[in-house]
């Protein structure tokens, strides 16, 4: 019997299987959610529970990985959703046509601002696109969603980042 049934069927050995298998690529995908290293280190696990706990609704026949990169999605977003989180921009993504130190922190800053202010979905969808490079399929099926529901969460997310930005006074 395969790997993927046995754990479906409750087989701890499978689980330890595929939890060493698959352990660093939803660490991986949780701190690309969270920002922040430390709350994934404490969420995976959670992560892997909930999998664990969840095996009876798991198609054997599908991907694990993807399988579990949208239980893993769902948590870090509870987690974002209960936690006042800053979150970091790389330096291509707020670089102002100033010169001026204190004008690109002050910048960074207000993006920083204006990305928090997003609605949740829409955050995460924009920072798994623009910040992580993550394809729109596969974060279509960590959310549990369409590439096309992605595709809108981004350009909406992208939208009001400009709008937001305006207000703030960000020119571009």
């Amino acid at each position: 019997m395969g790997l993927l049934k046995r754990f479906r069927q409750g087989d701890p050995e499978a689980f330890e299987a595929l939890f060493r298998q698959f352990q660093g690529e939803v660490y991986g995908w949780i701190v690309r959610v969270v920002r922040d290293p430390s709350a994934a280190e404490d969420l995976t696990p959670e992560s892997f529970w909930r999998i664990y706990r969840a095996r009876g609704r798991f198609d054997p026949d599908a991907s694990f990985g993807a399988w579990a990169r949208r239980i893993a999605t769902n948590l870090a977003i509870d987690h974002v959703r209960h936690t006042r989180s800053e979150v970091e921009l790389p330096d291509h993504l707020a670089q102002p046509v100033s010169g001026d130190a204190i004008v690109r922190r002050e910048t960074r800053r207000q993006i920083a601002v204006a990305f928090r202010r997003l609605p949740l979905k829409l955050r995460v969808a924009a920072t798994l696109s623009l910040i992580e490079e993550q394809s729109p399929k596969e974060i279509a099926e960590a959310l549990g969603t369409s590439e096309g529901a992605v595709r809108v969460k981004v350009f909406r997310a992208v939208r009001l980042l400009r709008q937001q930005l305006r207000r703030l006074g960000v020119k571009r």
